[in-house]
């Protein structure tokens, strides 16, 4: 995931309603979806987030996204995560 991109043009949020079993299902289908379309310069997946349909305003951050030391880019592991960040997942 790397540096975020600096986007020069309006930015727009997609907001895409689906179902899962809990909140953590929920976290790792939302990583998931990330992850499988970084390839898209378009999007800033690092800055993912997840809210419950009727409860939107209250949002759960799915990336780490802490600036590592050393100009090393940004944690691309999961937020919250107990181990040391990184900028390659494991």
């Amino acid at each position: 995931m790397g540096e975020q991109p600096r986007f020069e043009q309006p930015r727009f949020v997609l907001h895409l309603p689906f179902t899962a079993t809990s909140l953590d299902a929920a976290k790792l289908f939302a990583r998931t979806a990330g992850r499988s379309l970084a390839f898209l310069s378009q999007l800033d997946v690092p800055e993912t987030t997840l809210s419950e349909e009727d409860n939107q305003g209250v949002r759960h951050r799915i990336f780490c996204d802490r600036l590592l030391s050393g100009g090393r880019g940004r944690c691309a592991l999961r937020a919250d995560h107990p181990n040391d960040c990184t900028a390659v997942r494991p």
